[in-house]
């Protein structure tokens, strides 16, 4: 049983897509918008998005490429569009696999279950991290949960990537560049991405950047993370 999120405009298409997969014992939300999907992948955890290109809201490679900005869910792109040109720019951009407009339901279930088996596949090849303590800090990557000074911090999945990623490496300056790469997958970006996730988990540790305790900017640089008074360590 998987959690899906179907982001389909066609109220009939999607109405057919809910039925199916909920008969297949999968838990299922739908939205019909970019935005909306973007709000709901935010939020909440999915194990794989069906995302139609044709929304009437933003163009779904637009959607693709800002849904790639927040999460690394697998994404099946559904689109009557089947030139091969268009299908490997879609690959590229961050799509797992694709469909080609009209496909049946069984097309569809054997494409989940193949990305499904390869995302949790590669999950499997990796040891379990053990738990991160920088200053007042608890990161556990493992239950996916922190800590501040014993209190529990609600984030969302890209927060708690981008802050265990820089607390498994206190005191060290990491690049913006690296930053797309291990925390969002991209190898090329847009540097707002960064600095509004940085701004929001800011916000959660009760920081801001003009006055921050944990998080650090250095401008045109990168981020580090480090507890306070750590510079003032002997």
């Amino acid at each position: 049983m998987a959690s899906v999120l179907v982001v389909e405009d066609d109220p009939f298409v999607r109405s057919a897509l809910i039925r199916h997969l909920t008969d297949a014992s999968h838990t299922v939300r739908s939205v019909g918008t970019a935005l909306e999907a973007l709000r709901e992948v935010a939020q909440l955890r999915f194990d794989v998005v069906v995302l139609d290109l044709g929304l009437p809201d933003l163009d779904g490679s637009e959607a693709l490429k800002m849904l790639r900005g927040i999460t690394d869910v697998p994404v099946i792109v559904a689109t009557a569009r089947d030139d091969e040109t268009e299908i490997v720019r879609l690959l590229n951009a961050g799509a797992d696999d694709y469909l080609t407009k009209p496909f049946s339901v069984e097309h569809l279930s054997a494409r989940m279950a193949a990305v499904l088996r390869r995302a949790r596949s590669g999950a499997g090849d990796t040891p379990p991290p053990t738990v991160i303590r920088v200053g007042g800090l608890t990161v556990d990557p493992l239950r996916r949960q922190a800590e501040l000074d014993g209190v529990r911090l609600e984030l969302t999945r890209r927060e708690f990537d981008l802050l265990a990623f820089l607390a498994g490496r206190p005191g060290v300056v990491v690049p913006r560049r690296e930053l797309l790469a291990e925390v969002w997958r991209q190898s090329y970006g847009d540097d707002q991405t960064i600095d509004v996730h940085l701004s929001w988990l800011r916000r959660k540790l009760g920081e801001t950047a003009a006055r921050p305790r944990y998080l650090h900017t250095l401008r045109g640089v990168g981020v580090k993370l480090e507890p306070p008074g750590w510079e003032r360590t002997p």
